[in-house]
């Protein structure tokens, strides 16, 4: 469960510090669950691919340029070194996986946009690792980021009706191993705590209740990024149930 890391820096962005749960916080949760529906009714409205392509092109160039545009802002500050500005945080990836899943309407890409979008930037966006309010550019771009994959992963399961299954979260657990290696690797080698490996986030979130013990801190992540793919999953396995067992009283 990782979010991208703001870079503290010295600067006039405490004049607006992020508030947990303030109007803009509450506000950006909000249009996260109302934009999909409303982008999902327009594309069905109008009954056009062309629509569709030009909703999945919008969203991609936002998460695009939004990303492309964060760096350039805080390395033309002088806010970060190049060991900060690695494409390694778990929402980096799931934004790339997003946006391949969009455009290729691919099950098996949609599945690890699925757990890693949901069940990482959700966190994200529910307890933000963040110290600047709005209107500082990086509680824009933050949530920019967060939220537009979970908008793209709804998004698609409203449209093409995707979903996972449950060999869908061997599959993607399996991929978030492989993140798990490449990153720790990068945080010995750079001191950064990309994926929250080095260490706990600033920020309270679920992380905080796990040991101090690194060893045991980084064992019981896996413990924890499994117990939110099932429950991730957990709805579709009722709705399985209940549809079997109409079928069988038929």
């Amino acid at each position: 469960m990782s979010q991208r890391d703001v870079p503290t820096v010295v600067d006039t962005a405490m004049e607006h510090p992020f508030q947990p749960y303030g109007l803009p916080h509450l506000t950006v949760i909000f249009l996260t669950i109302v934009l999909p529906f409303v982008l999902a009714a327009i594309v069905r409205y109008t009954k056009s691919s062309r629509v569709e392509r030009a909703i999945i092109a919008v969203l991609s160039t936002v998460l695009i340029f939004n990303y492309i545009a964060y760096l350039i802002f805080v390395r033309s500050y002088g806010m970060v070194t190049w060991r900060q500005m690695l494409p390694l945080q778990l929402c980096d990836w799931g934004m790339v996986v997003v946006i391949i899943a969009m455009w290729t309407g691919n099950q098996r890409w949609f599945e690890v946009a699925y757990f890693w979008g949901i069940g990482g930037t959700l966190q994200a966006v529910l307890t933000p690792n963040l110290r600047f309010g709005f209107p500082d550019l990086r509680f824009i771009s933050f949530f920019t980021s967060h939220s537009g994959i979970i908008i793209g992963v709804v998004f698609l399961m409203l449209i093409r009706r995707y979903r996972p299954y449950p060999m869908s979260i061997v599959r993607v657990f399996l991929w978030s191993e492989f993140y798990f290696v490449v990153t720790l690797i990068a945080d010995q080698l750079t001191g950064f705590n990309y994926g929250f490996l080095l260490h706990k986030p600033e920020a309270f979130s679920i992380l905080n209740f796990l040991s101090d013990s690194r060893p045991l801190y980084l064992l019981e992540m896996h413990g924890v990024a499994l117990l939110f793919f099932l429950g991730l999953y957990a709805p579709f396995a009722i709705v399985d149930l209940v549809s079997k067992k109409e079928l069988s009283q038929k």
